[in-house]
């Protein structure tokens, strides 16, 4: 388990969620390319879709590159089960790297923490599953809890149960629109959060761009995410919003940079500057 409160660094968490597309194959190489870019983790998403699924979705047709299906067979179609969890959990301990995922109901939950992940995540649309939050704030297993499309008394009733029941919390700040607009990301909440709720604040990103993203690291988000994709030109929801592995790698040196020009706040006059001063100053100043 990880402890947030003690990150001495960003946590980046590459979201893999099902740009699998359901080939574990995939998945290996969105995991080869979160560890080849130093990310500390990959993510994943866990549903039982007779549960997840609103019924009156259920029997929708859905065109996909496997056929026209219901929209029930669609969600089995891409999800992945205890076989390729497995061999999920092997491939991150041999790299090794963090793997965890989003539960999406309480079947879920009892599946993924059998692997003993280092956080459970919480999407933005379960945060008002009160039930859902509590028992997984119970397993002792840090939470992270996104507030995408939430107000402001929905994610307070989320904060009252975490603090309630878990050991350790972190709360995303998020916009669930896919792609988020920029003038909708309102990253400005990440402080007055980190105020209101005195906890660890991360961000999840789902705009175009990496900039954004490092602009919410500098007003105090501790974790990130971001989903991650081979080709924005591949088939889903989700990759177009998504960044690629060139932008991956790029985004951790970009929170590498801005990491080390943030410094630690105390005003102090540096060495390198010594020189300069006694050209521009001499003796003549400060008297």
């Amino acid at each position: 388990m990880i402890n947030f409160k003690n990150l001495k660094k960003p946590y980046l968490i590459a979201e893999i969620g099902i740009n699998h597309n359901g080939d574990l194959q995939i998945a290996k190489k969105l995991i080869d390319a979160a560890f080849s870019c130093s990310w500390d983790c990959a993510k994943f998403q866990k549903r039982n879709p007779d549960i997840s699924v609103p019924e009156h979705q259920k029997n929708q047709p859905k065109d996909t590159p496997w056929g026209q299906m219901t929209y029930l067979e669609y969600k089995y179609r891409m999800e992945f089960g205890e076989k390729e969890y497995d061999q999920i959990d092997k491939y991150c301990k041999h790299k090794p790297i963090d793997w965890t995922a989003s539960v999406w109901d309480l079947d879920s939950l009892e599946f993924i923490k059998k692997y003993n992940p280092p956080f459970i995540k919480i999407p933005s649309a379960h945060l008002t599953n009160h039930k859902l939050l509590k028992v997984t704030a119970q397993t002792g297993i840090p939470v992270v809890a996104s507030t995408g499309m939430s107000t402001l008394k929905e994610i307070d009733e989320a904060v009252a149960i975490l603090k309630k029941h878990s050991s350790q919390f972190v709360l995303m700040h998020c916009n669930s629109s896919y792609p988020a607009k920029l003038h909708e990301l309102n990253l400005k909440v990440i402080p007055q959060f980190a105020k209101r709720y005195k906890c660890v604040m991360g961000y999840s990103g789902h705009e175009f761009g990496l900039a954004t993203t490092t602009i919410a690291m500098t007003l105090g988000a501790q974790v990130i995410e971001r989903h991650i994709t081979l080709d924005h030109t591949m088939w889903g929801t989700d990759q177009t919003a998504s960044i690629e592995i060139q932008g991956m790698d790029k985004f951790y040196k970009q929170i590498v940079d801005a990491t080390l020009c943030m410094g630690d706040g105390k005003k102090r006059v540096y060495e390198t500057e010594l020189a300069m001063k006694k050209k521009l100053r001499g003796d003549s100043f400060g008297k």
